[in-house]
């Protein structure tokens, strides 16, 4: 039996789940969380097999949360589930140690290939995600600025444009306002930006924001 922990701060996204998952024979849902934190502090209490991890959540957020579980429940095999299908996500998850990769407009018999492959030991990119990481490696220029950005500056860049502050991201990744300033003004820079509205316009441009289908 594989035990799946779901990470998703929709309801309606982790109902939609649990009933595929709990109709297929070998698959066993173990418990459902609405953010980061509530998953790290699931898994310390009790490891699942595979954990489907959504990345934009209120809070920490998936990419933390992914780090962290990583580093206390190495076992645990993390697919992160999200809508963001462009790079540099999708690298910047597998290279933190994530097990797998799925945008959210997955069919379900891919999420349980996804996850009977991750729970074998092997790693999981959609074929058309694992295309476009390869081609990108052949480009003479990185027209993705996004590319340039750390992993804690990814972060902080979806707390931005998701419309977080300051304070609020400061308290949620237990950093102070100075060190978080100090993050933003040098992915400004790299980005060639001067505010939060020009960086969420340039995070639209290269389609990095999640958009919701009505």
């Amino acid at each position: 039996m594989i035990n799946v922990l779901l990470v998703d701060d929709h309801h309606l996204v982790r109902v939609g789940i649990n009933r595929i998952l709990t109709s297929v024979k070998g698959l066993s849902v173990v418990g459902e969380c609405e953010t980061g934190e509530e998953a790290i502090k699931f898994c310390r209490n009790s490891e699942p097999d595979v954990l489907l991890m959504d990345m934009d959540m209120p809070g920490m957020g998936g990419l933390e949360a992914t780090k962290k579980i990583i580093r206390f429940a190495p076992d645990v095999k993390i697919i992160v589930l999200t809508a963001h299908s462009e790079d540099p996500f999708p690298s910047k998850v597998m290279q933190m140690g994530a097990a797998g990769y799925l945008t959210k407009d997955a069919g379900p018999d891919e999420m349980i290939n996804a996850i009977r492959a991750v729970h074998s030991g092997q790693r999981y990119l959609p074929s058309d995600i694992a295309q476009k990481i390869a081609l990108n490696q052949f480009k003479a220029v990185d027209d993705n600025p996004f590319n340039s950005l750390s992993d804690r500056e990814l972060q902080i860049m979806i707390m931005i444009t998701r419309g977080d502050k300051v304070p609020s991201i400061s308290e949620h990744l237990s950093l102070s306002t100075k060190t978080i300033n100090s993050y933003r003004y040098r992915m400004f820079e790299k980005l060639g930006v001067g505010n939060d509205v020009e960086l969420t316009h340039l995070a639209i441009r290269f389609g990095m924001l999640k958009t919701e289908k009505l």
